[in-house]
């Protein structure tokens, strides 16, 4: 059984090795985040005779007398709104309001007819300057707010937190409506009596309504719901408390404990919660030594440990851990210019890793810091950050836990009940994004750590 267990922990340090190896966290996310917004009206899904979009694809005029109610200019932005952020908006500038001012903004889906104010048709909304009203998905309009004419600015946006729409007009917020549909939505404006004239701006100038403030905003609100969760008195000790203990931090658990005291009396979350203390407390002395030589780059030395302590770990020189610690010595002798000593060390050790497909990227990344003058500013470079060393510290401390008798899954081995709790908030903020349709802001464990809530 505790085999089973260090193969499925062995898998688990090599994939953690392979993501190590990609792009860093950041560019991960901008690559993840990258998403064509609007630039320009659509001049090619347009209804022709009643509207003219000027060269600069910014502004539309329109250019005959409305006989009919379906003579309406209607003009699509040339891509839907991206979804991948807190909130979309655009704004209309009114240049002219014609004879009649019968101005729309709104959004509307792909295939909307283009000869109808958006919100007379289903799937579509408007917010229209000659009365004030919206328009949701039919003809008749309910009171909304002001009229708009020429001098306004009026601006509509999609509030992905919320799942709303919201409208402003010359800077402020003039109200929202529920957005209960999921698909591609794009931003659209109508013109619907002559010499009516507006322009657009999808962002390419300032707004005049504050969009990061109201984004700012939003968050502050998510913030207050979250802070609103009641939490046992001294939970956040607990936790921190099992999480120090797992990685096997002796010294600074001790100085946890000892700043602990002059707070609240600590809450057993063992009995509250189902924590195991006992568990975690195994082998706690070996487990700090041993990381505190692979942190220091002394992978001699915690071979050496390994065959006095726990020689069954290492017995199997072609496992995952005898790996990691086999490249992690190469990688220390490259850290320390011993290039030739390094070569020969690969010779004789890498020999048995290089055939399995496994490993064969690994050992290719690892053979490749010697090409390099400067290997830290190399393709892999990461090799030689402190996170390469936690990775196998950390496959040491898991596979210490697995020899533990009491053990009943490799979860308990690999992850911290700190760690747990945070993949479980992972896995229901995604479910939430998916349950909206994949709109709204892509969520990132380690930006929500870092912005500490703000």
């Amino acid at each position: 059984m505790v085999s089973n267990y260090q193969d499925r922990i062995g898998t688990y340090f090599v994939e953690l090795w392979k993501q190590n190896s990609k792009a860093s966290a950041a560019e991960m996310e901008a690559k993840d985040e990258e998403e064509e917004a609007p630039t320009e009206l659509n001049t090619v899904n347009i209804c022709g005779g009643f509207s003219n979009v000027l060269p600069d694809k910014l502004s539309v005029q329109y250019t005959v007398d409305n006989l009919h109610g379906h003579d309406v200019g209607v003009v699509q932005a040339n891509r839907p709104a991206p979804v991948k952020r807190i909130v979309y908006y655009f704004e209309i500038f009114v240049k002219n309001a014609g004879a009649k001012g019968n101005i729309a903004i709104g959004f509307t889906i792909e295939g909307f007819k283009m000869r109808r104010q958006p919100g007379w048709e289903a799937n579509s909304w408007g917010y229209h300057g000659d009365d004030g009203f919206l328009y949701r998905g039919h003809g008749r309009g309910e009171a909304f707010g002001p009229t708009y004419t020429a001098g306004d600015t009026v601006g509509a946006g999609i509030n992905y937190a919320s799942q709303e729409f919201f409208f402003t007009k010359n800077g402020e917020v003039v109200g929202t409506v529920c957005k209960d549909v999921k698909g591609p939505l794009f931003p659209t404006i109508a013109v619907h009596s002559r010499n009516e004239e507006v322009s657009v701006n999808f962002g390419k100038k300032p707004f005049v309504f504050d969009l990061k403030a109201y984004e700012k905003q939003e968050r502050a609100k998510q913030q207050m719901m979250i802070d609103k969760i009641s939490l046992p008195q001294n939970v956040s000790y607990e936790i921190v408390h099992s999480y120090l203990l797992h990685y096997g931090y002796e010294d600074t658990l001790k100085l946890l404990d000892i700043a602990n005291k002059s707070s609240f009396a600590p809450i057993s979350l063992a009995q509250e919660r189902g924590f195991n203390e006992q568990d975690d407390m195994y082998a706690l002395h070996q487990r700090k030594t041993l990381r505190q030589l692979i942190r220091s780059g002394k992978i001699d030395d915690a071979f050496d440990k390994l065959r006095d302590w726990y020689p069954q770990i290492i017995q199997d020189d072609t496992s995952v851990t005898c790996f990691l610690l086999h490249c992690q010595k190469f990688i220390e002798l490259v850290r320390a210019g011993k290039l030739e000593e390094a070569v020969a060390y690969a010779r004789t050790e890498f020999e048995k890793f290089y055939k399995s497909s496994e490993f064969y990227a690994l050992v290719k990344d690892c053979a490749a810091l010697l090409a390099y003058e400067q290997p830290q500013k190399s393709s892999v470079g990461y090799l030689l950050e402190e996170s390469q060393r936690e990775i196998v510290a950390d496959n040491i401390n898991s596979m210490i836990l697995s020899t533990n008798p009491n053990v009943k899954d490799s979860e308990g081995c690999l992850h911290s009940y700190l760690e747990r709790l945070l993949r479980q908030l992972t896995a229901c903020c995604l479910e939430r994004r998916s349950l909206n349709g994949g709109q709204g802001e892509a969520f990132y464990l380690h930006r929500v750590l870092n912005n500490g809530g703000k």
